[in-house]
């Protein structure tokens, strides 16, 4: 416990965490991860709808099975809090995001050969990359909230996320510009080259991490109970609970566009497999700096203005919405509508939002009355898995629909992001309900022990 006085200050100032570097190692992970994601989610779906020239449901439901399998994250979570190494399971799933990534690259050749067979294969290879992706992205949240110094905790968010948008714009750039002329023997080649080096790169950035101290409050915390124990704690607390919810609603409204978005630029404006590719990395090339203008005014006035990180969320919902509205208007002047300038205000309020919300996770991941930070990500991240799979699956189950009512390509592509700035609009009235607390708890201390062993 602290003491009073100048020995509670020195305390406190010992009180570090991990540094900013180490922070950057860790972000590089996260943009590993985001490496692969923007393959098998992004570029080979517009190659299962316009190369393949499937049902733009087929690539809906199987990005939906790899979020229903993250479904699984509080139980990675929980291992990680009660186990000896987080580190294991990052490099674990991320070595598995790698392999399964590469194999549903392999299945567009199945699905030229049999459809069926295409199929069963690529329901398998999208089942393993959301084990994952789940392993790893949660337990690596997890590390970083247990071994971050709390006022640091928002700015860690913000570090990790723009360097996973980063990794996602260059990913998609470099991608963009190997796979054209497309061949499938391309897109493999290119899916398995990455993977291998975000691999070692990922191996290099955590080495050493879990060892540093970790960051305790000044209460006395328990260890980390049964699986159940701590689902009930997260979901007993009121907090938590609500930021779930927007989680849900936010990311349901964030991902509906996501599969949809470079076949219609495809469909509507010409645009070739490499040229989509690159307005994926556009997009969150706005994502990009919409996380770093908030983080940079975070950064700046939230401690004069404790309620900031709440109008970044709203704000950020309101001008997703707008951008969307507009979106949904471009079909009628297609291919004249400026879609790159579009899409790029949608990722910059995409990103002010996003990043936001994940700062605030990460100030209430380590608020729990026990060492379960892993739980916390775990069921944040499983809310956001759910809504991303529904809004695949719901984003393309309304573009197919469209397009058999309607006879008409544009006008069921204006139903998808109609629907999306309305969710994001629902997302706002919800933001307005969260008391977010900027203020971490007042008094901490480092614990050299591992985080999932108490010290005695």
């Amino acid at each position: 416990m602290f003491r009073r006085g100048a020995d509670r200050e020195e305390l406190k100032q010992s009180v570090k965490g991990l540094s900013w570097l180490a922070i950057v190692r860790l972000g590089l992970v996260q943009a590993s991860l985001g490496s692969i994601v923007v393959l098998t989610n992004s570029t080979l779906n517009r190659v299962m709808v316009v190369e393949l020239s499937l049902a733009a449901i087929i690539p809906g439901l199987l990005v939906g099975i790899h979020y229903a399998v993250q479904l699984s994250r509080p139980v990675w979570g929980h291992h990680s809090d009660v186990g000896r190494s987080r580190t294991t399971w990052i490099l674990g799933g991320l070595a598995l995001l790698a392999v399964s990534g590469t194999a549903a690259a392999g299945t567009t050749f199945l699905f030229e050969a049999s459809f069926t067979v295409g199929l069963l294969a690529a329901i398998v290879a999208y089942t393993l990359i959301g084990i994952g992706i789940g392993a790893s992205g949660t337990c690596l949240l997890a590390l970083m909230a247990a071994k971050t110094a709390p006022e640091r905790r928002a700015s860690a968010a913000t570090i990790t996320w723009m360097l996973m948008i980063a990794g996602i714009v260059v990913t998609s750039i470099v991608t963009g510009i190997n796979l054209d002329p497309y061949t499938h023997e391309r897109l493999v080649a290119v899916t398995a080259i990455t993977g291998l080096a975000v691999l070692c790169l990922s191996a290099l950035a955590v080495a050493g991490i879990e060892k540093q101290p970790t960051i305790v409050g000044d209460q006395d915390r328990k260890p980390a109970g049964s699986f159940r124990e701590s689902i009930r704690e997260v979901w007993n607390d009121p907090e938590a609970r609500l930021l779930t919810l927007f989680i849900f609603m936010s990311m349901l409204a964030y991902s509906t566009q996501d599969l949809v978005l470079e076949p219609y630029a495809g469909l509507l404006f010409g645009m070739t497999p490499g040229e989509t590719t690159q307005l994926s990395g556009t997009q969150h090339g706005g994502v990009f700096l919409g996380m770093a203008v908030v983080g940079i005014a975070g950064g700046l006035f939230s401690k004069r203005k404790p309620g900031l990180i709440k109008f970044f969320i709203v704000s950020g919902c309101l001008g997703s919405a707008l951008a969307l509205a507009f979106l949904s208007i471009s079909a009628s002047f297609a291919p004249a509508w400026p879609l790159v300038a579009n899409i790029f205000a949608l990722g910059f309020m995409n990103g002010a939002f996003a990043v936001a919300a994940v700062g605030t996770m990460m100030v209430l991941a380590g608020a729990g009355k026990s060492t379960n930070e892993g739980v916390r990500m775990g069921v944040w991240g499983a809310a956001q898995a759910v809504s991303f799979g529904l809004g695949g699956v719901a984003g393309t189950v309304v573009l197919t629909l469209g397009r058999w009512f309607t006879g008409d390509d544009g006008t069921a592509f204006t139903l998808v992001f109609a629907l999306e700035a309305v969710l994001f609009l629902m997302s706002a009235l919800i933001a307005l309900r969260i008391g977010i607390q900027s203020a971490p708890r007042p008094e901490y201390r480092a614990e050299t022990a591992p985080s999932a062993v108490p010290a005695e």
